[in-house]
């Protein structure tokens, strides 16, 4: 009879930045929102990724991380700047502009299925009972909360299915750049530097995009849009990421995705504070929902090797 190892994602090593990381994400869709304007979508993200990108840089220097990489380590990095620090990005400012931030975080939650089967096809990881009973329940959650706002949305059928699928193809862009991340590839590279390089990768990848669809650069005064980038640059990326990626590599892409679960929860409390988001018996139960499912998943223990 095998011995069950104690979960990893029950240590505090993994809960602390595992809350942070959930903390800093859950503020950002209203930050996002409010980036939507003057700036294009595709230029607002590459000024993040630009800034975060030298914000790494400097602290892979201060850890005194190598920036060499080879032909595999350059590889790497593209792929995660492509699907991680561009494609999903552009394509989750751009949903925001068809649907609400908060039907937007409700959809991302989702996350946990693509990271939960890409894992189990790529890497192998089984998906045990307790884990597949706490999505359900979690799921079950994000789809209250989903029709509360569906419910409350302002816009048409035609602008929310649009979203929705923007939303959708932002996930699975996400989904690739997490399952990466997990591979034994990931870990054969210095964090910071690797992750330097990426975003660097990814906002030149961003700007490429925007120059295409948008022209030069759109430049926005208000001090409020600037405050938000560096934000987002220096928080919700240069810190949030390390620290999820880091996360991931031990509890694997379908438990560190419940960051994704709990989001939407935190979103929405934020926007009742500052946009006056109402709440509803549908909203509340789907939130009580996620946090257990949220609960019963990261406790699942597995078979020690």
């Amino acid at each position: 009879m095998s011995e069950v190892a104690r979960p990893q994602s029950t240590r505090a090593a993994i809960l602390i930045p595992f809350a942070v990381v959930t903390l800093i994400w859950g503020s950002t869709w209203i930050i996002i929102r409010d980036q939507l304007g003057v700036v294009p979508p595709a230029w607002s993200v590459t000024y993040r990724f630009i800034l975060a990108a030298a914000a790494m840089a400097l602290v892979a220097i201060l850890r005194r991380e190598s920036f060499r990489l080879d032909a595999r380590g350059w590889a790497f990095a593209a792929a995660i700047g492509l699907f991680q620090f561009c494609g999903n990005f552009n394509l989750v400012y751009r949903a925001e502009g068809f649907i609400t931030s908060g039907l937007v975080a409700v959809l991302f939650a989702t996350l946990l299925i693509p990271n939960a089967l890409l894992a189990r096809i790529f890497l192998g990881q089984r998906l045990g009972r307790q884990l597949l009973v706490g999505s359900a329940i979690a799921l079950a959650g994000i789809g209250l909360l989903l029709l509360h706002e569906a419910r409350a949305g302002p816009r048409g059928a035609s602008s929310a299915l649009l979203g929705i699928g923007l939303t959708a193809a932002g996930i699975l862009s996400a989904s690739i750049a997490n399952v990466l991340q997990a591979t034994q590839t990931a870990k054969r590279y210095p964090m910071f530097a690797t992750l330097t390089v990426a975003m660097a990768l990814g906002a030149l990848i961003d700007g490429a995009l925007a120059w295409a669809l948008h022209g030069p650069p759109v430049v926005e005064t208000r001090a409020g849009y600037w405050l938000g980038v560096g934000y987002l640059a220096l928080f919700a990326s240069a810190l949030a990421f390390p620290l999820y990626y880091r996360v991931l590599r031990v509890i694997g892409p379908a438990k560190a995705a419940y960051s994704s679960v709990i989001v939407p929860v935190i979103a929405m409390a934020l926007s009742t504070l500052f946009e006056g988001y109402r709440w509803s018996l549908l909203a509340a139960g789907g939130a009580g929902l996620a946090a257990v499912g949220l609960l019963v998943a990261l406790t699942a223990r597995r078979p020690a090797r």
